[in-house]
């Protein structure tokens, strides 16, 4: 028993020393790292290029018309959130230190919206509860100002906000104009306003970012002779985007 207890013991002593010595390789390397600023003339290109690869959670934002109050055939309305993917291309042009100007159109895939009805009177046809989607497939043009931290290393931190105006491609699709189904606008005005951060590699800056994208204008095309459009006054986007950039 006493020399299981040693073994222990000596072998608890080599493991420390081992997570020491690893850690004091981490803290030389990530040292170097931090010496080693990768493509410090960066801020001083005029413009530069990138990739955007997105996902995105959204939903429609409603609100009540007076006929909801007066339609006894529709208990509630829920909304329901989905999610989607987003690719696009990113022009980003230098205004002034810390201050940047970029363009990111691209293209939103999925995503579909659709709400809930609980219905008071359901019949064979109708369920109680009727979930009614609406596809959508946007290009959407954000155009935003972005103000950047002083650079540490190969960090830096940067906040940004702008305005963007989306386009659905969908909506004059069939399954868009069916007869039971709430009707969008085809365009839709709005701001986005989010944080990100830089990484800068040797080759390329990796920049995670994380925003809201929300609408300004009212995208419902009420159909007063619809129940599940009639009982429904204004449709507002709202969208949770989380992006990586690649730039050069």
């Amino acid at each position: 028993m006493v020399g299981i207890k040693y073994i222990i013991i000596i072998g608890n002593y080599l493991l420390r020393r081992q997570i020491v010595f690893f850690t004091f390789i981490f803290c030389c390397l990530s040292a170097q790292a931090q010496r080693e600023q990768n493509r410090p003339n960066h801020d001083l290109l005029p413009y530069y290029f990138g990739l955007s690869l997105s996902y995105n959670n959204t939903y429609l934002h409603p609100e009540k018309h007076p006929m909801f109050l007066q339609n006894d055939s529709i208990l509630s309305v829920e909304p329901g959130t989905s999610g989607g993917l987003a690719l696009g291309l990113a022009a980003t042009a230098n205004l002034a230190k810390h201050f940047e100007l970029r363009f990111i159109p691209q293209l939103i895939l999925g995503g579909s919206k659709y709400f809930t009805y609980h219905l008071k009177y359901p019949t064979e046809l109708e369920p109680e509860y009727q979930k009614k989607t609406i596809p959508s497939t946007i290009v959407s043009f954000p155009l935003q100002l972005k103000f950047n931290s002083d650079r540490i290393d190969n960090f830096r931190v940067y906040m940004m906000a702008g305005l963007k105006y989306d386009y659905d491609l969908a909506s004059n699709s069939s399954a868009r104009n069916a007869e039971n189904l709430v009707k969008l606008t085809k365009s839709d005005f709005g701001y986005e306003a989010g944080i990100g951060f830089n990484f800068f590699l040797p080759v390329v800056t990796i920049s995670p970012e994380i925003k809201v994208s929300n609408g300004l204008s009212n995208i419902h095309s009420r159909d007063v002779n619809l129940k599940y459009s009639n009982v429904l006054d204004k449709l507002q986007s709202r969208m949770l985007v989380f992006s990586i950039i690649l730039e050069q």
